[in-house]
């Protein structure tokens, strides 16, 4: 039977594993759809595709998941199309995943990543995704971990997730990759003094991007700072001190560096037993995620809870009761 699907055929789950599996990019991108999906039917579905994809796994070697971060304007997407472009003529494939927990309203835009990344989607060893979340941390979770595994079981072998959006996404992305990088400006608003400290502690890396021309004694006076700071506040790993390299994604500069590091970053924590660690870690966090996530959903569905929500959450906001009764009400309606 081909792999090949139409609109007007359901899909089987063995269709689906046979064409995620044989490098079928029409049924991975119908697959993702699958398991962006908050139908019930289509949860379900899901759950068996993914689940008959993981036996697989176990042949395979882990692919690299690098998760990339950095303030608007700060180059990530030209620094992606032009690191995934060398990973490709390295022979690499590449699954570029862009996930914004801001974009409720916008829902993520597919043409808009592909043209932030021109090249890259064009190659026939890449394949470029938005994970649209509906504004919320859980949906980051979610699809992106179920697409992750998705894009693995196709054969990608560098999994490269952009966080375009700000605040907690950053901790939800580095607590789903292998490694975690944090892109920075020289002299544009997010030196010592305005970058979250936050930010710096989970980054397994960071760059001072736009270290060209006229910018590369500032981009160098701006790591070096970073190298300072970095010397006082404790390393996320106690085998691993994050380095603060300078590079240029527009001008190819510094991206072998930088892919140095990310290749000894993922030697180091393999020999030292800290990438298993961290990839049971994170599947255990999805787990627990997904119970939220569920039980969130049981208890909107509840009809008792639906009928006493809205005046509950009334009486919380007029300040006529706490919120520790409200939460005891509804966990009473639940029969918890």
């Amino acid at each position: 039977m081909s792999t090949a699907m139409t609109r007007a055929a359901a899909p089987s789950v063995a269709g689906y594993v046979a064409g995620v599996t044989g490098g079928d990019r029409a049924v991975l991108a119908r697959a993702i759809t699958l398991v962006e999906s908050t139908k019930p039917a289509h949860l379900a579905l899901a759950q068996q595709v993914l689940q008959a994809l993981l036996p697989g796994a176990e042949g395979r070697k882990p692919a690299l998941r690098i998760g990339i971060t950095g303030v608007p304007g700060v180059g990530k997407s030209t620094t992606i199309d032009q690191l995934g472009m060398n990973l490709v003529e390295m022979g690499h494939r590449v699954a570029v995943l862009a996930v914004d927990p801001t974009s409720r309203r916008t829902g993520g835009s597919i043409l808009g990543d592909k043209t932030r990344m021109n090249r890259l989607s064009q190659a026939d060893n890449a394949f470029i995704r938005p994970s649209p979340t509906s504004g919320t941390l859980g949906g980051v979770t979610r699809k992106t971990r179920e697409t992750m595994a998705l894009v693995e079981a196709a054969g990608f072998d560098v999994v490269i997730v952009e966080t375009v959006g700000v605040g907690q996404s950053e901790t939800a992305v580095a607590d789903m990759v292998d490694m975690f990088l944090v892109l920075l400006l020289a002299g544009g608003g997010d030196d010592l003094q305005g970058i979250k400290k936050g930010i710096i502690e989970i980054a397994d890396l960071i760059a001072i991007n736009k270290a060209d021309n006229d910018n590369k004694v500032r981009a160098e006076r701006a790591a070096q700072e970073y190298r300072n700071a970095l010397h006082i506040l404790t390393p996320r790993d106690a085998i691993w001190h994050p380095p603060v390299i300078t590079m240029s994604g527009l001008e190819n500069s510094g991206l072998d560096r930088l892919w140095g590091h990310i290749s000894a970053h993922r030697e180091t924590t393999i020999a030292s037993g800290e990438f298993a660690a961290r990839r049971q870690r994170q599947a255990v966090a999805w787990m627990r995620d997904m119970l939220e996530d569920r039980l969130m959903g049981a208890l909107r569905a509840n009809p008792a809870v639906a009928a006493q929500l809205p005046g509950l959450e009334r009486q919380v906001r007029e300040g006529v009761l706490i919120p520790t009764l409200a939460v005891d009400e509804i966990m009473g309606l639940m029969g918890l």
